[in-house]
């Protein structure tokens, strides 16, 4: 009888933890201005991972959007949202977890995806500042991310010896202050010069990351 009663229970964590990966809504972002990229082929191995576990996926590629990545007023005026733009924001609201994949390049993101971030994540959508106050709401809280950076250095250089410039900027300054506290990152490195087995591999583990929707 205990017998029974355990594979029950079993069979139940199993059912219930297959309803929580199909309820996972999952937003995959592309930063990379060129399609034939290396980065796309990591967005296609994440998202087929990710719906093969039931999950439900949205994509935005940037590089496909239509707006100006000049935030021209900066906070004193407002810019009209881009109908692309809106529509984005209506994913990132949307999402459960965020996988952002872009290449670093001079320690930062590409400059069409730092336009993308400076024109979506604005004060009244991501957080809002707090009248009379050092402090700020944050908008984006229960939510979780997931950096994949390529670049062409070793990844422990880029920790040791650079200190992760653009891993700082999107975790702490940009995820986490709008309230995304858990940010995972992948860091994908040397791209140059790299085999196809290393590209492979790496595709691998990112199909992986996605069936996990992590």
């Amino acid at each position: 009888m205990s017998f029974v009663k355990e594979l029950f229970c079993n069979n139940l964590i199993i059912h219930v933890i297959n309803l929580i990966r199909k309820m996972n809504k999952v937003l995959v972002i592309n930063g990379h201005p060129d399609k034939e990229s290396y980065n796309y082929a990591i967005s296609e191995a994440y998202i087929k991972g990710a719906k093969e576990s039931g999950a439900n996926i949205q994509c935005i590629n940037i590089r496909e959007l239509s707006f100006n990545p000049n935030l021209q007023f900066g906070y004193r005026k407002r810019t009209e949202l881009e109908p692309d733009l809106l529509e984005a924001q209506e994913k990132l609201k949307w999402a459960d977890h965020i996988v952002w994949v872009y290449p670093v390049w001079w320690g930062s993101v590409p400059a069409i995806m730092k336009g993308f971030l400076d024109r979506v994540l604005l004060p009244g959508f991501a957080f809002k500042k707090r009248e009379g106050s050092v402090w700020w709401d944050k908008y984006f809280t229960g939510k979780t991310a997931r950096l994949i950076c390529t670049m062409d250095q070793p990844s422990w250089f880029y920790r040791f010896i650079n200190r992760s410039p653009s891993h700082h900027a999107m975790k702490k300054l940009t995820m986490n202050f709008i309230g995304v506290k858990s940010v995972k990152i992948t860091s994908i490195g040397p791209i140059r010069l790299s085999k196809e087995a290393f590209r492979k591999k790496w595709l691998d583990k990112i199909y992986r990351l996605g069936k996990k929707n992590k």
